[in-house]
């Protein structure tokens, strides 16, 4: 297990970078604890598998240092590392058993037969394929050889971190959650320190303690769920996260109240002058239709998902979400909605700004 420390870490594919645009990784300073479980969360080619890379030595970044509790390993190659990474697309040995896959890695390093034979049981069991430990991996699904990855990944319990990048894509949708669960509960039991990449928000935030947004080449927040959810940092983080994703509405900022369209409403915190593109962005789940109270609203259309309602809506020329109960009575004649002020950020070029208790 290792804490793994970015060291003003960046990285570019072009041989003679000339400014911030030029770098697929932007710059990074972030120590990640020994022991935690962390998903690298962004959409495709924001620099996810560039990191996660670098960290196991298939990368050499062109700017920084990355350190395993605190020795500097930029220059190590991945054998010395002592990680195990899990890929995209499953890579077994199809000549070998089920057995003879998980038993490798450990092989490979020596480790008494005894202690093979019941680890490898115990990881077969854990992925599902403890009937299947003596056939070949030719004659296998490819679901079944990335569960043997994953398993292959998993056997190790002396490694310093364990990455997985997006190793799921291939696992039927039924075996996901399942996958998932085991992953988590072996973080539980043997405290590795997990690294696991995905697009997937619904994956990043059952699996990880923290998540760490990645946009444009850049980290733009590390939290757990419930801080991204509640205080994005970023206008990306609100619309990456959530299903729908955070409203954000330009507004004027006035101290504690938020101008639109020559409106105004409350603000829970106070705000210095701001300049730049200004916004105020607020959940779906936080807005309320009603037919006296609010500003004035269109309502476009109603979704009935099953779990609660989507309205979806015109507000002052922004298109906006607003959650209802499943229970709750959506009529024609609730044509204003009104904000829960506590759960009102406030962004100024698309970073969130504190703002001070009113």
């Amino acid at each position: 297990m290792a804490k793994i420390t970015l060291d003003n870490l960046a990285h570019s594919y072009l041989p003679n970078p000339q400014g911030e645009d030029d770098f697929a990784l932007k710059e990074l300073n972030h120590d990640w604890r020994d022991g935690e479980a962390y998903a690298l969360l962004g959409a495709s080619g924001c620099g996810k598998t560039t990191l996660l890379n670098i960290i196991s030595g298939l990368l050499r970044p062109s700017q920084g240092r990355i350190l395993f509790n605190d020795q500097d390993v930029t220059d190590a190659p991945t054998a010395e590392r002592n990680i195990a990474q899990v890929f995209q697309f499953p890579v077994v040995y199809d000549t070998m058993t089920v057995r003879q896959n998980l038993a490798f890695p450990l092989k490979n390093r020596g480790a008494d037969a005894a202690y093979i034979a019941a680890r490898v049981n115990q990881v077969a069991q854990m992925i599902g394929l403890d009937a299947d430990l003596d056939r070949r991996a030719r004659g296998l699904t490819a679901d079944a050889k990335q569960k043997i990855s994953l398993g292959r990944g998993m056997v190790r319990e002396d490694v310093n971190a364990l990455l997985f990048d997006e190793p799921l894509t291939v696992i039927d949708p039924h075996m996901k959650w399942e996958l998932r669960t085991q992953l988590r509960a072996l973080h539980h039991q043997f405290g590795h320190t997990m690294i696991y990449v995905t697009h997937d928000q619904t994956e990043a935030l059952t699996f990880a303690d923290k998540v760490v947004v990645m946009h444009e080449g850049r980290v733009v927040q590390i939290g757990t769920p419930q801080q991204l959810f509640e205080a994005p940092e970023h206008t990306f983080v609100g619309y990456f996260i959530g299903s729908p994703g955070m409203n954000l509405i330009p507004a004027r900022i006035d101290g504690d109240k938020a101008y639109i369209n020559g409106t105004h409403m409350q603000l829970a915190r106070g705000y210095k002058p701001l300049e730049g593109k200004v916004e105020i962005g607020v959940r779906p789940e936080f807005a309320k239709l009603s037919q006296t109270e609010g500003m004035p609203i269109k309502v476009r259309r109603i979704e009935d998902v099953g779990r609660h309602k989507i309205v979806r809506a015109e507000f002052f020329g922004s298109e906006i979400n607003i959650i209802a109960d499943e229970d709750e009575t959506v009529s024609a004649d609730m044509n204003r909605v009104s904000f829960d002020a506590a759960h009102i950020n406030v962004y100024a070029n698309d970073w969130r700004v504190p703002g001070e208790v009113a």
